[in-house]
């Protein structure tokens, strides 16, 4: 596996490159792109990056993290980057 330019600083989850909110935009087209020959270990990935980033955000700060907006940042975008980035013919995701 590659590391990726756009990477989490944890505990913090922001981008080290670009210091947005992990995963950014430009941090899902490379897991995207990284994981274009498994695509279904993203979400299997993604949903552990949840977890964590859920654990390490609620002992930072000593509240737990909104769950929507976790859901939203870690996973909501999964299928759809996906499913965009896949041929037509190349079957579904579900």
């Amino acid at each position: 596996m590659s590391r990726q330019r756009h990477g989490p600083v944890r505990p913090f989850w922001f981008c080290a490159n670009c210091v947005h909110p992990w995963p950014c935009e430009s941090a899902k087209a490379e897991l995207v792109a990284e994981y274009s020959d498994a695509p279904r270990l993203l979400g299997v990935d993604m949903a552990d990056c949840l977890t964590e980033a859920g654990r390490d955000l609620a002992e930072l700060y000593r509240t737990t993290p909104d769950p929507v907006e976790m859901y939203a940042r870690f996973l909501g975008w999964v299928k759809r980057a996906l499913a965009t980035s896949r041929p037509r013919n190349a079957g579904h995701l579900d």
